[in-house]
């Protein structure tokens, strides 16, 4: 618990508002952001004696009378704000770190990692609990603060959480039962500086871990195996040669649990989350047969290749989602030609040179967004057809006067949406509203 404390919260959005709430009964608190943020919920702060303050230089707020530095996930690690906190020696912590003071200890916390796929795998896992008619709450990165569902996890329970390198580089205390790390590849290396640093952050995941916790990790992907070769868990594998994907057919224990045409999900990268979740449940001693009625149904999860519509007979997908270039891969692996590839975003000195091998599947790329003029580069560099536009608005409005019969429309960005959206879902919702608004 958190009591007599100054804190200063940095950065709003959803985890900053909960975490407030959740620390205001016995704290004093002053939340900061850029941005202006909802009356409403400044107004339901102001009723808790909670301040917030718009600042677009917080660390001015900031000195020795704090004891603790609150800091939201987007907010990078060399901010002036963090910095400072490090040469007063504020501790930094985030909401998910803070919340888990809060919890039960007879709990069994479930958290998943990785570049790609941690949503979906998350997704999954979490119906298939669901089914199996376990107690299990969900929460994380996926979209739910753990401060706002702490109150609601019981004793004795399934706590299942998303976790993302942003939460994970200021964890301290925190403490899995059970972590699966799906794959690492370089991303995310302007908030980290290095792929070392970044690959260290994943690691954590598994702090604290001892013989008697779980860790679940593809072997398949080099990073993610040589990585945890020193964590202390009882380490699970999918992946490898036991746990794995062959000819249409999902192995656990070199037995056959599904093939994969009795299934909605496509792709070898949702074989490997799927693969991910069929060694949790063999870990928990859940029968696959829930999982085989989920997979059955299972459509994917919003924003991450998914279908929106076909209209004269070209398909739309929206895979926004994909905020880095090796999350776009599987995107392009899943069509065989005829794409109109909508790539940009947030200029994060990503590297689109990893999708070549996959780009002669592309008829033409549609670069949006800050980093538009760096992927029109690429595509000169590379002889790939290519349109600049600002706007994702625009480059669809060129996409329809240009596709032909039998084309697929792919928005897999590559990119961060944070150039012009508060998060990716948005950008994925604006994709979809103006498909939908075709005639």
């Amino acid at each position: 618990m958190i009591e007599n404390k100054k804190i200063l919260i940095l950065g709003m959005a959803r985890s900053g508002f909960e975490v407030a709430k959740l620390l205001a009964d016995k704290n004093t608190i002053i939340a900061t952001d850029m941005k202006d943020q909802d009356e409403a919920k400044i107004n339901e702060l102001k009723a808790l004696n909670i301040s917030f303050i718009k600042s677009e230089e917080p660390e001015a707020l900031l000195d020795d009378s704090f004891d603790l530095l609150i800091k939201n996930p987007a907010v990078f690690p060399f901010n002036p704000c963090v910095k400072k906190a490090h040469d007063l020696n504020i501790p930094v912590v985030n909401e998910m770190e803070v919340a888990y003071h809060y919890l039960p200890k007879n709990l069994t916390i479930i958290g998943i990692t990785g570049s790609n796929g941690k949503t979906t795998t998350t997704t999954l896992v979490y119906e298939v609990m669901k089914k199996a008619g376990l107690n299990v709450i969900l929460g994380g990165n996926i979209g739910t603060p753990l401060s706002q569902i702490v109150k609601d996890v019981l004793p004795n329970s399934y706590l299942l959480l998303e976790i993302s390198d942003h939460q994970l580089i200021d964890f301290h205390d925190f403490k899995t039962n059970i972590s699966i790390l799906t794959n690492i590849c370089p991303t995310h290396l302007d908030y980290h500086g290095t792929y070392e640093a970044y690959k260290n952050t994943k690691h954590k995941i598994f702090d604290h871990h001892t013989k008697e916790d779980i860790a679940i990790i593809n072997k398949g992907n080099y990073d993610a195996y040589t990585t945890t070769q020193d964590i202390n868990s009882t380490k699970y594998y999918f992946n490898n040669n036991t746990n794995y994907y062959k000819d249409g057919i999902i192995y656990v224990d070199n037995k056959e649990v599904i093939n994969t045409k009795d299934i909605i999900l496509k792709g070898e990268h949702n074989y490997e989350n799927i693969l991910a979740m069929l060694v949790l449940l063999k870990v928990l001693n859940i029968d696959f047969k829930y999982a085989l009625e989920i997979l059955k149904e299972f459509k994917g999860v919003e924003h991450r290749l998914e279908y929106v519509r076909t209209l004269n007979n070209v398909a739309y997908y929206n895979d926004s989602k994909s905020t880095n270039p090796t999350s776009t891969i599987p995107a392009l692996k899943s069509f065989k030609n005829n794409i109109h590839l909508i790539l940009g975003g947030m200029d994060r000195n990503q590297d689109f040179a990893v999708l070549i091998p996959y780009l002669n599947r592309v008829k033409k790329v549609y670069a949006i967004g800050e980093v538009r003029n760096r992927i029109a580069s690429f595509c000169e560099d590379n002889n790939i057809p290519y349109e600049v536009y600002e706007y994702l608005k625009d480059a669809l409005k060129s996409i329809v006067n240009n596709v032909l019969e039998n084309d697929t429309v792919l928005l897999s960005p590559a990119s961060a949406s944070w150039d012009q959206y508060a998060k990716f879902e948005d950008r994925g919702e604006e994709f979809k509203n103006i498909v939908n608004s075709l005639k």
